[in-house]
């Protein structure tokens, strides 16, 4: 019998935390105490999540042969058989309907913005992700598209700076990645991405270093250039917990291929609890 924990799993709720950034919009435009703009952010964040769990279900059907053969994919619930094809089909069918249907009461723009997120996910499961750079310029562009769907779904305008650093850092994120997947397969012997034979360890060093180059002046720029040019002070601390991440990069931590996994290191979740209390400090009071 197919548990729920299974469907959860199929769903990749773990990875809904990329989705929370819809809410910098209402942040960073001090509307995050407007009732009726804080509650339409938290559908557009389920909106989005919704119809980003549809598009790993039908990345999950592409890859399942392949994610068989990883060491670590082959748990999924698709590759293990765990949930058959037509109960996956079913279920990305649901999320894919309501996720859109919760984009439509929010407002036009909003929808057409996850209908292209939509797409282009689904573009990159089939094709850009076998492209090199493409792979890498996809997500970090499906990252600052949802940061730019927060701000249409509340209907405020934003600093395009504040668009460019989820960008940035999205491509410091995934570029850490695939260097952590080409020691991945160092070790195991297996290469677990077609991509991957594209891409040697030269040249992920090369491309972590300008990605971390270029989050940190983009950040840096948004804090001086914006509203609240105090923001400067947040620097130092972001920088801190860039350096943190990159340290774990280096190191071979999981967490590079795992993100979500940096809430488990004590010393980044306590840097990013004060990022966020001082950000919003400056901000609002």
């Amino acid at each position: 019998m197919t548990k729920i924990k299974d469907y959860l799993n199929l769903m990749r709720i773990r990875q809904w935390y990329k989705n929370l950034v819809v809410f910098l919009a209402i942040i960073f435009s001090e509307k995050l105490f407007d009732g009726e703009l804080f509650l339409i952010s938290i559908l557009a964040f389920f909106s989005l999540s919704f119809v980003s769990s549809a598009g790993y279900i039908i990345n999950d059907l592409v890859d399942r042969k392949k994610d068989a053969l990883h060491p670590e994919k082959k748990n999924r619930p698709l590759a293990s058989g765990k949930i058959g094809l037509n109960k996956a089909i079913l279920a990305l069918l649901l999320l894919l309907i309501i996720g859109l249907l919760i984009a439509k009461s929010i407002n036009l723009t909003f929808l057409l913005i996850v209908i292209l997120l939509f797409v282009l996910t689904q573009i990159y499961t089939l094709y850009l992700k076998n492209v090199l750079f493409a792979d890498i310029l996809t997500i970090a562009s499906l990252f600052a598209l949802r940061a730019l769907s927060g701000a249409l779904a509340v209907d405020v305008w934003v600093s395009p700076w504040l668009i460019l650093c989820p960008f940035f850092l999205a491509l410091f994120l995934v570029v850490g990645k695939r260097q952590a997947d080409l020691s991945l397969m160092k070790t195991d012997g297996k290469r677990t991405r077609a991509i991957l034979e594209h891409y040697n360890k030269q040249l992920t060093n090369q491309l972590v270093n300008f990605s971390t180059i270029l989050l940190i002046v983009s950040y840096c720029l948004y804090s001086f250039l914006s509203e609240h040019p105090t923001l400067i002070y947040t620097v130092p601390l972001g920088i801190y917990l860039i350096f943190g991440f990159l340290n774990l990069i280096n190191n071979g931590s999981d967490v590079a291929r795992h993100p979500e996994r940096v809430f488990k290191n004590k010393p980044l979740v306590i840097g990013m609890a004060i990022w966020v209390g001082l950000t919003l400090s400056i901000i609002y009071l």
